[in-house]
């Protein structure tokens, strides 16, 4: 019986050490060091996260350095692959690239796909213009049966605004077109964005404005977006992203793209 015992125990640690180099070998860490190249998804539209060059197609933000950076760290090329905010998570579903560029972790979004750590955390604020300064105030004077909510399809800002808004209208927009593009051509009262986007849109846009609200809504932490089955590219990551914290990295670059007002 102690031989039979110990004759499947053998067979069993020979059957971990087999499928240990089998699972390695299907992971995107193998194949991303393989192939030389680390794909990413990201929408170009979020600034300062991702940001795109219409004239040259070149990218640049925050999540543009960082990504670098990681390819550097792994020692192949990073090729940045465009998509929408409504196909971000079908774009890793369906293996279209190895990672995407920043967005919030929702609950809708972890059906789907797995998520790094978390490295930064904002939330949601609404845009106007100028004009209706003492027409908004704040979140309970936007949730009117009068008021048009423009919001971007497939953003986290989109699942919020049924929320935040049941009285309002809410008009979806649909990538290339932005939510606060709407507000700024008067076909919508409000936009919602995220607060750090929206600091950058009333720096390029004279005639909008952030409504003074008590604080911002729905506070979410930002996170890449992964295959979920994947947690040997998971486990790379997650690891990554904390040798780059404890090293500064991150807040190098969050000085560099979100400096502190």
């Amino acid at each position: 019986m102690k031989q039979v015992k110990f004759i499947l125990a053998a067979l069993l640690a020979a059957g971990l050490a087999w499928a240990e180099p089998a699972a390695a070998q299907d992971s995107t860490l193998t194949k991303v060091l393989e192939s030389g190249k680390l794909r990413v998804g990201t929408t170009g539209d979020w600034n300062p996260m991702s940001m795109k060059d219409p004239a040259s197609g070149g990218y640049a933000g925050f999540d543009i350095d960082v990504m670098t950076e990681l390819a550097k760290d792994l020692g192949v090329e990073v090729e940045f692959v465009p998509t929408e905010w409504k196909t971000l998570v079908p774009g890793i579903v369906a293996d279209k690239y190895d990672i995407s560029t920043s967005a919030s972790i929702t609950a809708q979004r972890i059906r789907s796909v797995g998520f790094t750590e978390s490295y930064y955390q904002l939330g949601t604020v609404p845009l106007t213009q100028k004009k209706n300064a003492e027409r908004f105030k704040s979140w309970e004077d936007i949730n009117q049966s009068d008021v048009t909510v423009a919001v971007t399809l497939g953003t986290s800002q989109e699942q919020q605004v049924k929320t935040l808004f049941p009285n309002a209208t809410v008009r979806t927009i649909e990538a290339p077109a932005r939510d606060f593009q709407e507000v700024l051509a008067g076909r919508a009262d409000v936009s919602v964005t995220s607060n750090v986007e929206a600091s950058k849109l009333i720096e390029a846009h004279d005639s909008i404005m952030i409504v003074p609200v008590d604080k911002p809504a729905s506070p979410a932490d930002i996170a890449f977006l992964v295959d979920q089955n994947d947690q040997i590219w998971l486990n790379y990551l997650n690891h990554w992203i904390q040798i780059k914290k404890n090293k500064g990295f991150f807040q190098q670059v969050q000085d560099k793209w979100i400096p502190a007002n």
